[in-house]
């Protein structure tokens, strides 16, 4: 059974920052893509961003510049580092793993969610 644990949330100042991690666990045949999503009350999930196997990365606009995501290359492990935070980006932050298997068929794992909070 594969398994996403995530932590390094929590609350921050406005100008703080954070480091969200998410490590897999099980048996994943081959991973297309790893990102991290957000949903904030009200609001539907969004994509914050992604890295693909190939380490291409992709961003919402409204983190460009402030957000990085990254990986170890020799385990599933997967970084969000967040800068600059704006009240804004509070959200509940999960992360993801696009995969497939070896019948080519396509997987979603998702982690059960940290809670990022910017406020004064």
């Amino acid at each position: 059974q594969v398994e996403l644990v995530e932590s390094g949330g929590g609350l921050v100042q406005p100008g703080g920052s954070l480091r969200l991690s998410c490590a897999a666990s099980g048996y994943i045949f081959s991973i297309n893509t790893m990102g991290w999503y957000r949903q904030a009350p009200g609001k539907q999930r969004e994509l914050v961003a992604s890295i693909t196997s190939g380490g291409s990365t992709n961003y919402a606009d409204s983190v460009k510049g402030r957000f990085t995501i990254s990986r170890d290359n020799g385990q599933n492990t997967f970084y969000l580092q967040m800068y600059s935070l704006k009240p804004e980006d509070t959200a509940v932050y999960y992360c993801n793993v696009a995969a497939h298997s070896r019948w080519y068929a396509s997987l979603n794992y998702w982690g059960q969610g940290t809670q990022v909070t910017v406020s004064s």
